[in-house]
């Protein structure tokens, strides 16, 4: 199940991301809350995952031609510099008591146009990190543990922090976790990447070979649709969440911290089913049968008034979202081409974060107008609808890719 760690560079990369991460974890948690507290508003809640998250729509697609073209190493480091910039003055902001919605969603914006270029990057990154490509599917996997794991204590933390001292601690330890992934970059050393293009193409048009490449080939384009839909619709339940816990759970912030570490912890079940998995055969059917119970998981969570079928139902949502969309990601980085890889995720961070604010604001629309509850039921239903869809194309999309799965070596002809 670990086997990409023997990979120095994937090593030193791994465990400068798990400290950095599980800082990001401690501030998403504390800016959901700092927001609904300056504001009790759900729309508001909505407006501030929309504004983190809306830049990928429009500027992942730039990403991924930089990421095609440029030293991806050197871009982390801007990107993850950068970062930590954004949480050192909310940090500021915070502690000196000036802090206003105008700010937080100023910022969140700000950190969401930096995050558009770094997730590109960073999944194109990875290939890079390995002397054995055959790893890449388990490295993907384990990154996703590694990200999930860290919702495990992250939220606790967290809560218990924003209980004791307040959410600006959150940013303060963020901001310095940010240090461990800019050193692990340093002392990581990658051969140069051969770059093969006409040396008269531009941008645009960089971009739209990668669009015609990723959307002529019906198994790629059906995975960035399932990808998106369960980003869209798991949005629902993170935007929503502080909602349920203070209306219908009457909790706080270390409830909010726990049902948030119950959902990682059904992300991280799901990371370790893929990981432990050796061959690709089946991954897509369990990313249809995933976006089924996901609905249904969703459905339970918003008709449920006891916290204890709450948490079970957080632990199915995260476990099915994580196979969905780290299974999305290993099926597209294994049939990507080299050369558009940067491009082809590029549209996967689109499919991740750019349809996401979408989920945030209808999300947060739906809730102020027929509340909470009526905005998952919703989701669950486009659940259930994808999953018919989609179960639906299943034979084709094997068709299409075996081809290039035997090409690559990835299965065998017979």
């Amino acid at each position: 199940m670990f086997r990409s760690i023997r990979h120095r560079n994937f090593r030193i990369f791994f465990l400068g991301q798990a400290v950095s991460v599980l800082g990001t974890w401690m501030q998403i948690v504390a800016v959901s809350w700092l927001a609904y507290r300056l504001t009790n508003s759900p729309f508001m809640l909505g407006c501030v995952g929309f504004a983190s998250q809306v830049p990928s729509l429009f500027l992942a697609p730039v990403a991924g031609v930089v990421a095609d073209r440029f030293d991806r190493r050197r871009l982390l480091i801007t990107a993850q510099a950068l970062s930590m910039l954004q949480a050192v003055v909310l940090t500021v902001l915070v502690l000196t008591g000036m802090v206003t919605i105008v700010h937080i969603l100023f910022l969140s914006l700000f950190l969401g146009i930096i995050n558009a270029f770094e997730m590109t990057i960073r999944q194109s990154f990875q290939i890079e990190l390995l002397d054995d490509k055959k790893d890449l599917s388990n490295a993907i996997a384990l990154n996703s543990m590694m990200f999930n794991g860290s919702r495990l204590a992250g939220p606790v933390v967290a809560g218990i922090l924003i209980v004791s001292f307040g959410e600006g601690v959150c940013f303060l330890i963020n901001a310095c976790s940010y240090a461990a992934v800019l050193v692990a970059l340093a002392f990581i050393s990658t051969p140069p990447r051969q770059v093969h293009r006409p040396p008269d193409m531009d941008i645009g048009r960089e971009f739209l070979e990668g669009v015609r490449y990723a959307m002529g080939f019906m198994p790629i384009r059906l995975l960035l649709v399932m990808v998106a839909l369960f980003s869209v619709v798991g949005t629902a339940l993170q935007t929503l969440l502080p909602v349920f816990v203070k209306e219908i759970f009457h909790g706080g912030p270390r409830m909010f911290g726990s049902l948030l570490t119950i959902s990682g912890m059904g992300a991280v079940a799901g990371t370790i089913y893929l990981a432990r998995r050796r061959t690709i055969d089946g991954f897509v059917e369990k990313i249809v049968l995933s976006l089924a119970v996901m609905g249904l998981a969703m459905a339970v969570f918003a008709v449920t008034q006891a916290y204890w079928v709450a948490s079970v139902a957080s632990f199915m949502i995260g476990l099915t979202m994580m196979v969905g969309i780290s299974g999305g990601n290993i099926g597209l980085q294994t049939l990507v081409h080299d050369d558009k890889r940067g491009r082809v995720m590029s549209l996967y961070a689109v499919a991740l974060m750019g349809t996401a604010p979408f989920g945030s604001l209808g999300a947060g629309a739906v809730a102020a107008r027929f509340g909470a509850d009526a905005s998952l039921i919703v989701s669950s239903v486009l659940c259930f609808i994808g999953a018919v869809l989609f179960g639906r194309k299943l034979r084709r999309f094997h068709l299409k890719a075996r081809p290039v799965y035997i090409e690559k070596g990835i299965v065998p002809e017979v």
